[in-house]
């Protein structure tokens, strides 16, 4: 078995998954264990950003693990998100805020979940149960990562333990929390390098309901038509996806970061689903979902008791 344990959050990687990971990294090696960060994925613009502010290079991209490699998840937990190979690893640790799906292990592990924004929120706080110093360096990306899966603490998904976490990180820090934090968000909404192909897996996470395989896939902007000039060469990508993987429904949300809300495209066999959750008719493949930000708690669970 290999000692050196790998730790990393899911594929495409966001934010907190890539924050996440380096952070706990940190609190690891201060227990006295040899850890390495990985990312499944390619950087965002969003966490790019991060990294740049604090001169930061990403941790090192991670495709496949061997039987028996020690690893620590954060951020995931389902099989279908993480690296391959993760059935035959050995899960020693697991830090989430996401539901438990899909997920079995060889022996006995850490798990800790909680129902907060932000799986960096949970890792503040093991910070501060251990008594362990938070540098500035630390305080910011877990603030980064806490003010993505928040959307500034505006999405639903927000808690008092994430709004606490952020007080406390800022003053750590030492940085404004609103300017930091729309400049962290405006410059994730930068979509015109990508594409279609790129775009629809930003950020795309599987998920499996009865055999039915089917993604969710999210993007942040503060222009919604904008994203829908490409409308016509985003739905073949999503087409193409479809037959590639056996999906049932393809749904591909582009999230309004200033208005909160979201407008959907909905592609595949099981399309009924989403119509019926939302109580709504898909027209030309859209729909309007006034007030919805979060994947996670108004998107995922929606689709899942449907499906």
């Amino acid at each position: 078995m290999s000692e050196k344990i790998y730790v990393f959050g899911h594929k495409n990687p966001d934010t907190d998954s890539i924050c996440s990971s380096m952070v706990m990294e940190k609190f690891d090696k201060n227990l006295g264990l040899d850890v390495e960060a990985k990312r499944l994925g390619n950087v965002n613009k969003e966490t790019q950003f991060v990294l740049d502010y604090l001169g930061l290079e990403a941790p090192d991209l991670l495709q496949k693990v061997e039987e028996e490699q020690r690893v620590v998840l954060v951020d995931h937990n389902e099989f279908d998100q993480s690296v391959e190979g993760i059935e035959n690893a050995v899960i020693e640790n697991v830090v989430d805020h996401h539901r438990i799906a899909n997920f079995q292990t060889k022996t006995p592990l850490y798990y800790r979940a909680e129902p907060v924004g932000c799986t960096a929120t949970i890792l503040y706080k093991k910070f501060k149960e251990e008594n362990m110093t938070i540098d500035k360096k630390e305080a910011i990306l877990m603030l980064s990562a806490i003010i993505s899966d928040t959307l500034l603490l505006k999405s639903p998904t927000t808690t008092d333990d994430d709004r606490k976490a952020l007080e406390e990180l800022a003053k750590i820090a030492e940085i404004d929390v609103n300017t930091y934090g729309i400049e962290m968000l405006k410059a994730g909404t930068n979509l015109d390098d990508f594409t279609e192909e790129e775009l629809i897996n930003l950020d795309a996470k599987r998920s499996e309901k009865d055999g039915k395989k089917f993604v969710i896939a999210q993007v942040n902007t503060v222009s919604i038509p904008d994203v829908l000039k490409r409308k016509e060469n985003i739905e073949r990508a999503i087409e193409k996806e479809i037959e590639n993987n056996d999906l049932q429904l393809f749904i591909f949300a582009i999230t309004d970061i200033l208005n909160s809300n979201t407008q959907i495209i909905a592609l595949g066999k099981e399309t009924q689903v989403a119509e019926k959750g939302f109580e709504k008719a898909l027209e030309d493949n859209m729909m309007f979902l006034e007030g919805v930000v979060s994947r996670k708690k108004q998107i995922l669970p929606v689709i899942d008791k449907n499906m």
